[in-house]
């Protein structure tokens, strides 16, 4: 097994919580112990270093990963990220998540993630251009349409993933759009997707609120994390009739019981780079209190293992939707759901990016567009279905939504293996 980085969390890293929850699933299934080894381990691992020529002259090199997961159900697909904690521990479970979060809204692929350990906030745009570049340039021979589909993560946008599709093309000869996905519009982007993840993760909070009688309209929501996600989930939230009442991004946090303004604050945050520029009716408050205040619904939608045994008993939510990836460590899942918290999990929760990169994808093989209105509609079709399906299988078999969700996915990508055979 691979080791746990010393830099991860003090409890646990987030691959021994990913292993764990699927180890606790498989069981449940009865998985043969084949299948066992062969879904426990990444298919492929490629580290690189990154040389990059900074403003002034000097040479820098980056450590750089791409993890390929499972190719079981098709293609690789995952984002890439750029944070200065990238670990290659935590690429390999973001890697198996996606292989997860694509079986579980059964799109056919498997799941792979991309690092780089850099701070992008310290570098000229320049910089970022040629390390996108060069790190491409290291992981091409992994990628590819019909291999490995890379899309934006954390700190990574459609202007990052254009660099990637401009220099994989060049490296080809000629135009490759579907390489990646998240990238612009102009260049065979996919309408509805900056906003996807937000948006089917608030489609399983409407799903689940009609099972449990839940009232949105005035329901109090507090969303951990403002960039891409968190911002999209809070403004779409809000205009279905929910009370947002405190948000956070890297800077600190912004509470107002009445409800704030989420659309200024994500125009503000998008123009300066920080929540706290906002100069409407909120109020400063400790960036952890944004996951502690007793609301209806919380989405965390930071980064991982922000929830956990430490400060799980302060949380206060009915509903908690798992935006970001790994929010919740195992020791926080079970002190939550004793307490009666609901938890849709990230594989679910967070998969409407991965369902529109799916369109996108299949626009670009395709060389057609689809309506914002096809997209939309399409998205919420496959995360509602998905959700019953999640949820159908929780209440049969009397698991919380996380175990139901994880039988599902690791049947279908179980069932592959067992079709395709292991070669020779």
């Amino acid at each position: 097994m691979l080791q746990m980085n010393s830099s991860e969390h003090s409890e646990k890293s987030m691959l021994a919580v990913t292993l764990e929850v699927m180890h606790r699933a498989a069981d449940r299934l009865g998985l043969d112990q084949s299948i066992r080894n062969v879904i426990s381990k990444p298919q492929r691992i490629l580290s690189v270093a990154v040389p990059v020529r900074m403003d002034d002259g000097r040479i820098e090199v980056f450590d750089g990963y791409r993890v390929q997961h499972s190719l079981a159900r098709g293609p690789a697909k995952g984002g890439i990220r750029y944070h200065p904690e990238v670990t290659m521990d935590e690429v390999v479970a973001l890697a198996m998540n996606m292989t997860w979060k694509c079986a579980v809204v059964d799109i056919p692929y498997g799941g792979a993630k991309g690092g780089v350990v850099v701070d992008p906030t310290q570098l000229s745009i320049g910089e970022l251009e040629r390390l996108t570049r060069r790190f491409t340039s290291e992981i091409s021979i992994i990628i590819g349409p019909e291999k490995d589909i890379p899309a934006p993560d954390v700190n990574t946008n459609a202007q990052v993933m254009a660099w990637v599709m401009d220099t994989y093309s060049m490296q080809m000869g000629y135009s490759i759009p579907s390489v990646v996905t998240g990238k612009p519009i102009e260049i065979g982007g996919s309408l509805g997707r900056v906003d996807a993840t937000g948006r089917g993760c608030v489609y399983t909070i409407v799903e689940l609120a009609k099972k449990i009688n839940l009232k949105l309209e005035g329901a109090t929501v507090a969303v951990q994390g403002f960039g891409n996600v968190g911002s999209h989930a809070a403004v779409i939230l809000q205009d279905i009739g929910c009370k947002v009442v405190a948000v956070s991004d890297v800077h600190g946090a912004l509470y107002n019981e009445h409800g704030l303004d989420c659309r200024a604050i994500q125009a503000v945050a998008a123009k300066t780079g920080s929540i706290l520029d906002y100069q409407g009716d909120a109020e400063e408050i400790p960036r952890e209190q944004a996951l502690e205040i007793p609301v209806d619904i919380l989405v965390p939608a930071a980064l991982g293992n922000q929830i956990h045994a430490g400060n799980a008993h302060r949380i206060n939510a009915k509903i908690i939707a798992e935006g970001a990836n790994g929010p919740t460590t195992n020791e926080a899942d079970e002190i939550l759901r004793s307490r009666g918290t609901i938890i849709i999990p990230d594989i679910l929760a967070n998969a409407g990016g991965v369902t529109v990169s799916y369109f996108e994808w299949v626009q670009g093989i395709q060389s057609l567009s689809w309506t914002e209105k096809q997209v939309a509609a399409e998205l919420e079709r496959r995360m509602v279905s998905s959700f019953n399906q999640v949820y159908e299988r929780a209440q049969r078999e009397d698991v919380d939504l996380r175990t139901a969700a994880y039988l599902i996915a690791i049947e279908r990508v179980a069932q592959a293996i067992r079709l395709r055979g292991i070669f020779p």
